[in-house]
């Protein structure tokens, strides 16, 4: 239900815009996550946003470098990714809460993705 692109390999600084991309009829309901697993790490939150977009969450590592957003229309969301790090390098997930809420608790996610890779070069 949930398909994420847009990963690939960036040098460290540069910018990247993830997309996820949902068959599902409740998308303008569900609330959407990305999170990240980096080799030999386990799976991290990234960003989160609720239904309507009023509640976004980030985590710290990310806040003011990432931006998370959606068009329900369209049945998308987006992870638009700032000055890369190398540390940034990992599988982005995006997953599904069918609640509606933007979560942290990987936990909440009913649906995930297959994942996309990013690797960031120093």
């Amino acid at each position: 239900q949930l398909q994420a692109s847009g990963g690939g390999l960036v040098q460290a600084g540069g910018s990247l815009r993830l997309s996820c991309a949902s068959s599902a009829l409740t998308f303008s309901t569900d609330g959407m996550g990305w999170f990240r697993q980096a080799p030999g790490k386990e799976r991290e939150f990234v960003a989160a946003i609720g239904w309507s977009a009023g509640r976004i969450y980030y985590a710290n590592s990310v806040k003011g470098l990432f931006t998370i957003s959606r068009d329900n229309a369209k049945k998308l969301v987006y992870l638009q990714m700032s000055s890369l790090k190398p540390e940034d390098t990992a599988v982005y997930y995006c997953a599904a809460d069918s609640s509606g809420l933007a979560t942290m608790r990987g936990r909440s996610y009913s649906y995930w993705g297959q994942g996309t890779l990013v690797t960031v070069s120093s």
